[in-house]
């Protein structure tokens, strides 16, 4: 028989580490600085991208934002 799983156990051992929780910040960060810029109307159904990524060492600045539809900036096309 299969354990049921513990979502609360899931989440702090994955979601709830300090570089991930940071990670997270600074994707909200960028979609709150395109709201201001473009207004929520621009952004319904779509992603902000980060044209050099945060892992990379890209930033949240006007310069490296750019919006996209969710299915081009979350990596499905590529693994076609």
């Amino acid at each position: 028989m299969t354990k049921p799983r513990d979502y609360g156990e899931e989440y702090a051992r994955f979601h709830g580490k300090p570089a991930e929780i940071a990670k997270r910040a600074k994707r909200n960060s960028a979609r709150a600085e395109m709201v201001k810029t473009h207004g929520k109307a621009a952004l319904a159904g779509k992603d902000v991208h980060h044209k050099k990524a945060i892992r990379h060492g890209g930033s949240n600045g006007k310069g490296n934002l750019a919006i996209s539809s969710v299915h081009r900036n979350r990596g499905w096309e590529k693994k076609r």
